[in-house]
């Protein structure tokens, strides 16, 4: 009888034994899946799954950038999810990642489950010309500029949206963006002009057309859109332009002038535009040919799309700026009307007047 209660007592104790390693084994296991950092002494990490990666290389790399404690912990919970109270395996889905070291392995598996990729958010403002959106680009990390013009110039991105024109400048939808990192240029291209298409079939007048039945509009729209300060005005100012147009005149546009030395010679903006460069040899010289530019100057935006769309009719043929700070304009009906406004804003401006 006594050797039995001993082999009971034995057995009790090997019991309790086993039971206290499995838990310290369990509880060693869950330390070790836990944050390599507290959650106020996180630091953000852009983490990359590829294509087709095991969990064995994804372990691996974590293991790497210092996102987990071990990369063996990290591939048995994701091999054996019931070690971390799950009863599916997850699927850890490709894409960029905001990791912090703040995340345990639980939270890192559910965020590679879920597929929320890092975005880069890039505001593209109206007026910027094809080659300062490509800097932009370059900035932001999205992809580099000089990947983002040679789509933009490529014939076959050019022939897919039916653009009748050598590049897509004016189709660049200005606007905020959330690109993922490191996308490739045609496809961040696609995602700008495919957002001007959805734009303008807000426009009536644009709403089922081709590119090419708006193409004109779309330039006369890139020209307000580098002209006008007060968007109440950018109606006029197109008003103005047609009836230029009309009257067989040039345009007188110091914006075409900007754009020729800035995107067609490559040199800094000018500060003051000069008489020589009025008379620069270019058909985008507004001052020297009559009608509109052979394309868009600027990537114009809704108000000066509409404006171009819907053009008021007026009788102005002339404006000047009237240099009082509201960034309004003075609209006149000849010659000797517009040259009077000039003289009384230049007088007012010496005398420090509004």
């Amino acid at each position: 009888m006594k050797t039995l209660k001993n082999f009971f007592t034995i057995l009790l104790t090997l019991f309790v034994g086993f039971v206290a390693v499995i838990v310290t084994l369990f509880i060693l296991f869950q330390v070790q899946l836990g944050a390599v950092s507290s959650k106020d002494g996180g630091t953000e990490v852009r983490f990359e799954i590829p294509t087709g990666a095991s969990v064995r290389s994804v372990s691996s790399a974590l293991a790497a950038n210092g996102l987990v404690k071990s990369e063996y912990m990290f591939y048995v919970a994701a091999r054996f999810p019931i070690l971390i109270f799950r009863t599916d395996r997850p699927v850890m889905k490709s894409g960029v990642y905001s990791v912090s070291t703040a995340m345990n392995v639980r939270e890192i598996i559910s965020l590679f489950e879920s597929g929320k990729q890092e975005y880069i958010r890039t505001v593209v403002p109206e007026g910027l010309t094809l080659k300062k959106i490509a800097s932009i680009l370059e900035e932001k990390g999205v992809c580099s500029a000089e990947s983002f013009i040679s789509a933009a110039n490529d014939s076959e991105n050019l022939k897919k949206f039916q653009i009748p024109a050598a590049n897509f400048e004016g189709f660049l939808f200005p606007d905020t963006y959330n690109f993922a990192p490191g996308m490739k240029a045609d496809a961040v291209l696609s995602m700008m002009v495919e957002n001007f298409f959805a734009k303008i079939q807000q426009i009536p007048q644009f709403a089922g057309k081709l590119p090419s039945e708006f193409y004109q509009d779309l330039v006369l729209a890139s020209i307000v859109e580098r002209e006008y300060r007060s968007a109440s005005e950018a109606p006029l100012i197109a008003s103005v332009f047609r009836n230029r147009i009309s009257d067989g005149a040039g345009l007188y546009s110091c914006a075409t002038i900007e754009y020729i030395i800035t995107e067609i010679l490559d040199r800094p903006h000018p500060d003051v535009i000069t008489y020589a460069d009025l008379k620069i040899d270019s058909p985008y010289n507004t001052y020297k040919w009559a009608g509109l530019t052979p394309g868009p100057i600027s990537n114009p935006g809704m108000v000066a799309l509409n404006a171009a769309a819907d053009t008021p009719k007026t009788n102005y043929r002339f404006f000047v700026l009237k240099g009082d700070g509201s960034g309004t304009h003075n609209f006149t009906r000849s010659q000797s009307e517009h040259e009077k406004a000039i003289i009384q804003y230049r007088t007012k401006k010496a005398a420090g007047s509004n």
